[in-house]
């Protein structure tokens, strides 16, 4: 604790931890209300919309939306089966892999996508105002891509080392 006048005493790096953990925690809820109501009126989910966002460009199989989304492929396959059950996705054979089907947008899934669009674009927009503008928000978004980009790094060379590590007998 810091008297008046005094530098106040810098975070520990587990107090600094704790706070962004506390922090992404808090802005994944607040990012996910946000995904449910802008996607709402075009008759999707915020999972949804992730899963059929990751295949709109190129069809992909569970396991590489799973990998780029960040998130367990049984959670994709899920959403991935509820989207081809309603045509919004569909599986198409993998050259690559005969029993890992390819998921894909589908035409009526793409034009949900876009009904989206508008909404997106006018929050996207208020969100920049909020934060200052373009340039706050661009360095918002630098900074946490730094910090995934670092978390990624200390997971691999964790797996790296566990891997290297002799199993016991």
């Amino acid at each position: 604790m810091s008297r008046a006048g005094e530098r106040p005493t810098p975070p520990t790096p587990p107090a600094l931890l704790s706070g962004a953990a506390i922090t992404s925690f808090r802005l994944n809820g607040q990012f996910l209300a946000v995904a449910d109501r802008l996607a709402a009126p075009a008759g999707l989910t915020a999972a949804w919309w992730q899963v059929l966002g990751a295949v709109l460009t190129e069809p992909l199989p569970v396991s590489g939306v799973a990998r780029v989304m960040g998130i367990t492929r049984q959670s994709v396959q899920r959403v991935a089966d509820l989207l081809v059950e309603r045509g919004l996705a569909a599986y198409e054979p993998n050259p690559a892999h005969r029993r890992a089907k390819l998921l894909a947008a589908t035409d009526e899934g793409r034009a949900a996508i876009a009904r989206i669009g508008p909404g997106h674009t006018a929050f996207a927009e208020r969100l920049t105002e909020a934060l200052g503008g373009p340039a706050e928000f661009a360095a918002s978004l630098a900074a946490l891509t730094r910090l995934s980009e670092a978390l990624e790094t200390l997971a691999d060379e964790a797996a790296a080392h566990a891997e290297a590590r002799p199993t016991p007998r």
